[in-house]
């Protein structure tokens, strides 16, 4: 029996335009429904400039912190929350959401967005948590096992629409990327 070894994802876009988008993928609620905020930012490469071909998936838990578990995460009825959106940054590297803010999954824990970055010339995609500011990031184990100067790069911050992430795909800010066993 030989053995198999894995190679790299497959080099993904510019096509996203064309291929993934669909009709209200970046609005996991409306924008005027109750508790709707923003969550967005702007992804830039490793010299601070904007990357205008990016594709961004979240996965979150709902305002009380259950996670949605049903069928169908790409139907858009207008009012159920599947907690999973996707978006593409526009030419000045700019994304936005219209979601909830996610609440903690268990008490005590910091509450996060699950981010998957997709973009040309990555061989797979990179996974990140955007986490919600307040009291509980203290004891978060994943944040308390990074170096203290590289923890503020998981933390959105909050402004007037809601709740801002920018993503830094290099460079001296680089935002943390995590890799999932098996991956």
């Amino acid at each position: 029996m030989s053995t198999m070894t894995a190679t790299p994802g497959q080099t993904i876009g510019p096509f996203y335009g064309y291929a993934l988008p669909f009709d209200r993928g970046a609005a996991l609620v409306p924008p005027q429904a109750p508790g709707a905020i923003r969550f967005h930012g702007t992804v830039t490469d490793g010299a601070g400039a904007p990357v205008p071909d990016v594709m961004l998936e979240i996965w979150q838990a709902d305002a009380e912190g259950a996670v949605p578990g049903s069928a169908g995460s790409l139907h858009r009825d207008g009012w159920t929350f599947t907690g999973w959106g996707r978006v593409s940054t526009d030419d000045d590297g700019h994304y936005s959401f219209s979601t909830l803010e996610p609440g903690p999954t268990e008490p005590g824990k910091a509450a996060f967005f699950l981010v998957t970055v997709f973009g040309r010339g990555l061989l797979n995609r990179l996974f990140t948590r955007a986490y919600v500011p307040g009291p509980a990031l203290a004891g978060d184990p994943l944040l308390a096992a990074l170096p203290a100067e590289r923890r503020d790069t998981l933390i959105a911050e909050r402004d007037a629409d809601g709740l801002r992430f920018d993503i830094h795909l290099q460079g001296p800010d680089e935002t943390v990327f995590l890799r999932y066993p098996g991956h």
